[in-house]
C-alpha cells in the first residue's frame, strides 16, 4: 500500500534527509529545492548555469525562512566532470537528477553537446551515486522516449523509435539505470515528464517552452506562432505534480516500485489551439484589446510528435501519485509569475 503525499511530507519533516538536486537553478530543480527546504530537508544543489539561473535560487531564498535556507549548500559545477559529481553525491540519501540539455531543436542542431551532457553526464552521476551508496537515484526521463509509437495514451512498456537526438539520450538514460540496477543493485526510478510548466520556466531564447513563451509574447504584443494547424495535443503538467512525483519516487520502499520508469503527467490532452485560448483569456485580464488577437500558423516542427497523452495508472498504483493541479488551475497559478516577465 502506497503512502499519500501528505503523509510522506509529514514523515520527512519529522526525519529530515539529505538530498542532491542536479540542475537546481533550473525551472524544475528550483521548484524541487523550494519544496524540500519548506519541508526542512538538507539539500545540496549542483548547477553550471548553462540553462539554469541564479535568479531562480534568489527567488527560492525569498520564499523560505533563513533557517531553511541555511540547510542548502550550492556547488557550481558541471555533471560532465566526474569529480564534481562525486563531491556533490557524498553523504547524500536521495539524488534528484534534473540536469540535462533539453529541447528537441537544440539536440538536432548540436547532438554532440546534448549527448555529452545527457549521456556522459548522466553516467557520471550514476557512478558517483553508486559509489556514495545513495538510497535512491531518481532521474528526469522524458515522454520523447515514446518516439513514433502511435498508441494513446502512452503506456510505459510500449515505446517506438526515437525522433530526435534528445530522445535517444533520454532513452539511453533508462537503459543505463536498468543496467546499474542489475549489475550493482542500485535503486533508481525514472520519471517520464510530459510538458511540465509553471513558475520560473524560462520564456526567452530559441528553445523556450510553449507556455511561458506564449504568455510573454501576448503580454508584450508579440506574435504567437503555432507549429502546424493547432490540433497538435500535449499532456501539460503543472510543476507541483512533478515535484510530488519526485519526492514519492525517492522515498518509495515497495520493491515492485523501484527500478521502474513512470509517466508523470495528468493523463489528459490539450490541443495547442485550446491552450492558446486559455492563455489569451488570462492575458486579457491584464492587457486590453486581446479579443481579436490570433496566432500565426507555420510548418510542423521536425522531430515533434503529433499527439501525446500519458497513462498514469502505474504511478498512481505503485507510487501513490495523484495530480493536484489541472491545466487551467496551473495556468492561473503561474500567470502571476509570467505577468512579471512582461516589459
Amino acid at each position: 500500500m502506497t503512502n499519500s503525499y501528505a503523509s510522506v511530507q509529514e514523515t520527512l519533516r519529522k526525519t529530515p534527509r539529505r538530498w542532491l538536486i542536479t540542475g537546481v537553478a533550473g525551472f524544475i530543480g528550483s521548484n524541487l529545492l523550494e519544496t524540500l527546504l519548506k519541508l526542512d530537508q538538507q539539500v545540496v544543489g549542483l548547477d553550471n548555469f548553462a540553462t539554469g539561473h541564479q535568479k531562480n535560487l534568489d527567488v527560492v531564498k525569498s520564499l523560505v525562512s533563513a533557517e531553511q535556507w541555511a540547510r542548502f549548500a550550492f556547488i557550481e559545477g558541471d555533471i560532465t566532470h566526474l569529480d564534481t559529481c562525486q563531491k556533490a553525491a557524498s553523504g547524500v540519501d536521495y539524488v534528484l537528477h534534473q540536469a540535462a540539455l533539453g529541447s528537441v531543436p537544440r539536440s538536432l542542431e548540436n547532438p554532440l553537446r546534448t549527448n555529452e551532457t545527457n549521456v556522459t553526464g548522466f553516467l557520471n552521476m550514476l557512478v558517483a551515486s553508486r559509489d556514495a551508496k545513495v538510497r535512491k537515484f531518481v532521474y528526469a526521463a522524458s515522454s520523447s522516449t515514446y518516439g513514433d509509437h502511435p498508441g494513446l495514451p502512452k503506456v510505459e512498456d510500449r515505446i517506438g523509435k526515437p525522433l530526435s537526438p534528445y530522445a535517444v539520450t533520454k532513452y539511453v538514460n533508462e537503459l543505463y539505470a536498468d543496467v546499474f540496477a542489475r549489475s550493482y543493485g542500485m535503486a533508481s526510478i525514472g520519471l517520464r515528464y510530459f510538458n511540465v510548466f509553471g513558475p520560473r520556466q524560462d520564456p526567452n531564447g530559441a528553445y523556450a517552452a510553449v507556455i511561458p513563451k506564449w504568455f510573454y509574447s501576448l503580454l508584450n504584443g508579440e506574435t504567437v506562432f503555432i507549429n502546424g494547424d493547432g490540433s497538435t495535443s500535449r499532456d501539460f503538467c503543472y510543476v507541483a505534480n512533478t515535484v510530488q512525483a519526485n519526492i514519492l519516487a525517492a522515498v518509495a520502499e515497495d520493491p515492485a516500485a523501484i527500478n521502474q520508469v513512470y509517466n508523470v503527467a495528468l493523463g489528459d490532452r490539450t490541443t495547442l489551439n485550446e491552450l492558446f485560448e486559455h492563455i489569451r483569456a488570462m492575458v486579457a485580464q491584464r492587457r486590453a484589446n486581446m479579443d481579436d488577437v490570433k496566432p500565426t500558423y507555420r510548418d510542423f516542427r521536425a522531430g515533434d510528435v503529433q499527439h501525446s497523452q500519458a497513462d498514469i495508472a502505474k504511478a498512481r498504483t505503485l507510487l501513490g501519485y495523484e495530480p493536484t493541479h489541472r491545466v487551467v488551475e496551473g495556468l492561473r497559478l503561474a500567470s502571476d509569475w509570467y505577468a512579471g516577465l512582461s516589459r
